[in-house]
């Protein structure tokens, strides 16, 4: 396959994959339930956040999450009393446990009244003019200001990469997609505008790793930041003004047809 083949292979499986129907099978459908700014951000930070094992029970988990919050997300961050955060008693999604929960709320309490919404907690640590470049170091950040929260239990940093720690920040990578990349295929959010989609990294997940390969695009056998960086700039070669688009195509040929 020439590299004009895979290009219009990869646009057209893009295209095949950013549709609505993927929503309601995805983590993605519950940031979709809402409508205020605040409950979007929230909803969409923990649903990435616990997107990882069987899709069918990471929903029953946020499901469960939203309930506590009764489901409105935003207000339960920047209302809540510390009592109230006694509804995660029991709460168990893989190796995010109730103290984990408990430890969000707080933090992203903190976060948004020190800046304004999540974007500006993003905001405030990406370097301005650096482009793409700028997203290690961003991440990094936060992960260091979220730790930095009051009420955060140290065993919780593994559920906030680092990739300055190596870490490929997959679950990050895939949050700010969410939000940053345009709704108009009515899938990912569109709700920041401080970021742009040329700048974003690829999600980096055993499936977009496993045909990266076999497609030429990934030579890295560690599923690291270096091999996010390689990954997505070999993306950028074929669409320079929104990389991570591609990420349906190569999740939808790993997941759904088992390329």
């Amino acid at each position: 396959m020439t590299q004009g083949e895979l290009k219009d292979f990869l646009w057209e499986k893009a295209a095949q994959y950013e549709v609505p129907d993927f929503i309601p099978h995805d983590p993605l459908s519950v940031p979709h339930r809402f409508s205020r700014r605040e409950d979007v951000e929230v909803s969409a930070f923990l649903a990435a956040t616990l997107a990882w094992g069987n899709r069918v029970s990471i929903i029953r988990s946020l499901d469960k999450l939203m309930a506590c919050m009764d489901h409105a997300p935003g207000q339960f961050v920047l209302e809540h009393e510390e009592a109230d955060l006694k509804v995660f008693d029991g709460f168990v999604h893989r190796t995010f446990q109730a103290e984990d929960a408990r430890g969000f709320m707080r933090a992203l309490r903190g976060l948004m009244e020190a800046h304004g919404s999540l974007e500006g907690a993003f905001q405030v640590h990406a370097r301005e003019g650096e482009g793409p470049t700028a997203i290690k170091p961003m991440l990094a950040g936060f992960h260091r200001a979220f730790m930095a929260q009051s009420g955060v239990s140290p065993r919780t940093k593994k559920h906030v990469a680092n990739p300055e720690a190596g870490s490929a920040s997959k679950r990050l990578n895939m949050f700010l997609r969410w939000m940053v990349r345009p709704s108009t295929r009515g899938v990912d959010l569109g709700l920041w505008s401080s970021f742009k989609p040329q700048d974003l990294h690829i999600p980096l997940d055993v499936h977009t790793s496993n045909v990266g390969r076999k497609l030429g695009l990934l030579t890295r056998k560690a599923n690291d930041w270096r091999a996010v960086d390689e990954l997505t700039a070999s993306l950028r070669e074929m669409d320079p003004q929104d990389p991570v688009r591609l990420d349906f195509a190569l999740f939808g040929l790993g997941a759904m047809e088992g390329f």
